[in-house]
């Protein structure tokens, strides 16, 4: 293949400082972010860094954040302020207009605003005037399932507990949350086949692992601090192993700012021990030659499987009627290649599966999963030190929301315990997620959309459509900190309410408070922001929450919404006794600086399934799922094709072929049918965080602009193209409606063949609600099947 350039660089190191001061200084930020920064992660008065769910250390340390956490930092700290005077100088429809880049530095929410019609301006509003345009739309609703409550994962436990508390005792349980777009598919095969949603490893598992797969992520940009574990683990032994379509160069080496001799020295620690580059969507069928060999040649936990798990003889069949030619044309990878990796996971007494939303956010997502857990049980690999699953998050609260009870399909337990404890009625309906949210809203049935953080319009599909279903409501609010996109289309009343952040002091009349959070690997712990906020008119989460149960429930509530939102002792106390696993909440979070774990059954071995054991299950989708897409899709291109050619003559910029036309001297005559028709996955770049854009460096892959495409270059090469082309990126939904998106700009990437790649959320306009994983219902962010049209050839080639 041909050599690709590289960043040549370990991970982090000075690029990594240099980087987040640069971001610091952009923000404005330098001295409120680099008082935040010494206090974050750490315990007894630091604050969670909000930049991803992975662990703390257990041992201090005097600084513990990494590069992306910097960003997050800077940009909650920011001194900027996008207040009323901000809005005066900017209509609505003018910001309309604006990258995401543009809202996210356009400063920090800090007053009260609602949407003035006339002007197209958010102006200043009182916080009691907003609180009564909410009581009296919510009031005069014909049903409370009329109104969807959203939530952000980086709302802490408090709040998040009032919140669907509220929303439970306005009578609906439609609370999507930012999980139906993420790893909805862990906690939904995990929950099946172990008894919990989440992950059963500790960070101590990371130091004792002989085996660590690392499934569908990019640390170096998602979660950079679990680089130094990965590193720790590598020193010691372990062997790690990355499976990715894509080889990312930020998993190569790693430089450790903290380290001195790394530093000064220029020293740096290997992580990676091979890459595996399956395709787009290929994970079930690599996971599944994987457990074919290990069956077939008797190299699993027999007594393990025998005691503890249910289901492997239909398992084991299913396996058997698998063939190798269909295992290695669902993943990429060779034969012999897959039995390599077999012999490993073989000869591994503790191996880790660790996954991203690589592996969720597929239509296949819950076979993913499955077929990891799958995996890990056939080999023993829960309930024993140094093994076991680890998903890893992404908002630093986003599981703990979930444990709190945001979630809209709750379970019959927590619905009887929150009855049991507040003396009323709770709605039992399933509510609805994002998906059925987005297609409601977009169907006139929503007259009220309430926003606990989060971009909803932009992280969703359809982004569009919602935007326009948004401004045909009777009612938006958005509790939040910095501006976004879905904050812009306006219904007949908009509000913006702006809350205190994660790094700011929350005192109430009861003194300084201080909220929880839950990491991937369910550990509780505190947080606590140390500087004062950047406006008096602030208010908690758990305050505004108060303050519209107050004027929305009025005398029909007895709980105590004031006195919980001023003293969070109150929350965790009610906590306590509804949420399972939470006894003792105020006594346990002070006893240790580090917090408390919560307890996970399948850890021990207790398997709180339906059968009361682990459970095996089979794929619902066949191993060759995207193969066969693309080979539908290529005969739909075909007669779309030879119907346009029958009309007309085309020319080479316009025909809608992906690449010059078969006579074209420049053109490799052995490339199939097949190879017309591409997989596409979302990626986010090293200078963003979900949805908010930092800025446009993508230092790992070498590129600083967001209108990408990324493809190998043996690729574009046998496509007759060039590095710098322009590339329309187009597919069709099954409704036959077309989506495009371009022009992009060709840019190389090691990435496996037949794959391309372009960055999330600006790819969101290719893929529709109806792609989904039929259970958790999580888009297919991460595979959509697409052809490529090049026009414009090498005209922007300097540019890119």
């Amino acid at each position: 293949m041909r050599k690709i350039p590289i960043y040549s660089h370990p991970a982090a190191g000075w690029p990594a400082l240099v980087a987040s001061t640069r971001k610091l200084m952009d923000y404005k930020a330098f001295l409120r972010g680099s008082i935040s920064i010494l206090h974050s992660n750490q315990p007894n008065g630091g604050f969670d860094c909000p930049g991803c769910a992975w662990p703390d250390h257990k041992t201090h340390k005097s600084l513990d954040v990494c590069e992306t956490g910097i960003k997050v930092i800077a940009s909650e700290t920011m001194s900027r302020r996008a207040d009323a005077a901000f809005f005066a100088k900017h209509s609505v429809k003018k910001l309309q207009s604006w990258s995401g880049y543009e809202l996210e530095h356009s400063g920090r929410l800090s007053e009260p605003l609602y949407y003035d019609a006339g002007q197209d301006r958010y102006v200043a509003i009182s916080w009691q005037a907003a609180y009564e345009r909410i009581a009296d739309t919510l009031k005069n609703l014909d049903s409370p399932d009329e109104a969807l409550f959203y939530t952000s994962g980086r709302v802490t436990n408090e709040p998040a507990f009032m919140y669907q508390l509220f929303v439970r005792c306005f009578g609906t349980n439609n609370l999507p949350d930012c999980s139906n777009m993420c790893h909805e598919p862990t906690s939904v095969m995990l929950g099946k086949q172990l008894g919990v949603g989440k992950a059963t490893v500790v960070l101590e598992d990371f130091e004792q692992a002989k085996l660590i797969m690392l499934f569908g992520q990019n640390p170096a940009t998602n979660h950079p601090r679990m680089l130094e574990m990965l590193a720790h683990a590598h020193k010691q032994g372990c062997k790690i192993i990355s499976i990715n379509p894509m080889r990312e160069q930020g998993l190569s080496k790693f430089r450790n700012p903290q380290k001195p001799t790394h530093m000064a020295a220029g020293q740096s620690d290997e992580m990676v021990d091979e890459v595996i580059q399956i395709q787009i969507g290929g994970d079930t069928a690599l996971l599944t030659g994987l457990a074919k060999w290990l069956t077939k040649n008797g190299k699993i936990d027999n007594d393990f499987i025998e005691q503890h798990t249910s289901g492997y003889e239909a398992l084991d069949t299913w396996l058997r009627q698998q063939s190798w030619t269909e295992v290695e044309r669902g993943c990429g990878i060779s034969k012999a290649d897959i039995i390599k990796l077999a012999k490993l996971v073989a000869d591994s007494p503790a191996t880790i599966c660790t996954w991203g939303m690589g592996i969720t956010q597929h239509v296949q997502g819950e076979d993913n999963v499955a077929m990891i857990t799958n995996l890990l049980l056939l080999m023993g690999m829960i309930g024993v030190d140094g093994a076991g699953a680890s998903p890893v998050r992404g908002h630093s609260n986003v599981q703990g929301d979930r444990t709190m009870g945001i979630h809209e399909r709750p379970k019959q337990s927590l619905l009887d315990s929150l009855e049991r404890v507040f003396k009323r009625p709770m709605p039992q309906e399933d509510g609805l997620d994002v998906i059925a949210g987005a297609k409601a809203l977009m169907q006139g049935k929503l007259k009220a959309f309430i926003s606990m953080g989060g971009n909803y319009a932009v992280a969703a599909p359809d982004k569009i459509a919602i935007q326009t279903a948004l401004t045909a409501t009777e009612l938006n609010v958005f509790i939040g900190t910095k501006l976004n996109e879905t904050m812009l289309y306006p219904g007949k009343n908009n509000l913006i309410l702006p809350c205190i952040s994660r790094t700011e002091r929350l005192v109430t009349a009861k003194g300084e408070q201080f909220a929880t959070i839950e990491d991937s690997m369910c550990q509780i712990v505190s947080t606590r922001g140390r500087i004062e906020p950047i406006s008096d008119d602030l208010k908690s989460e758990a305050q505004i929450v108060a303050d519209m149960a107050t004027h929305v429930l009025g005398a029909d509530s007895s709980i105590p919404w004031q006195t919980m939102s001023s003293d969070f002792d109150i929350i965790r106390n009610y906590i306590a006794q509804a949420i399972e696993g939470f006894e003792n909440f105020n006594d346990r979070i002070r006893e240790n600086k580090r917090g408390f774990h919560l307890y996970h059954p399948a850890r021990h071995r207790v398997w709180n399934t339906d059968s009361g054991k682990a459970q095996f299950e089979v794929p619902q989708y066949p191993i060759t799922y995207v193969a066969a897409q693309m080979a539908k899709a290529t005969s739909s291109y075909h007669s779309h094709a030879k119907n346009n050619n029958a009309k007309s003559d085309h020319s080479k910029n316009n025909e809608p072929a992906i690449h010059p036309s078969d006579s074209d001297s420049d053109h490799n005559p052995t490339q199939s049918a097949e190879q017309k028709v591409w997989q596409l996955t979302s990626v986010r770049s090293h200078d963003q965080f979900n949805t908010m854009i930092f800025g446009h460096q993508d230092r790992y892959r070498q590129t600083n602009r967001r209108d990408v495409l990324f493809m190998h270059p043996d690729e574009i090469k046998r496509l007759g193209w060039q590095k710098g082309d322009s590339v329309m990126v187009s597919r069709q939904d099954s409704q036959d409606e077309q989506r495009t998106l371009g022009p992009l700009i060709l840019t190389e990437m090691d990435i496996a063949a037949n794959a391309v790649a372009t960055y999330y959320p600006e790819c969101n306009d290719l893929i529709d609600l109806d792609t989904h994983a039929p259970d958790s219902r999580t888009p297919s962010y991460k595979s959509v099947t697409v052809v490529l049209q090049c026009v414009n050839e090498g005209t922007l080639a300097a540019s890119a």
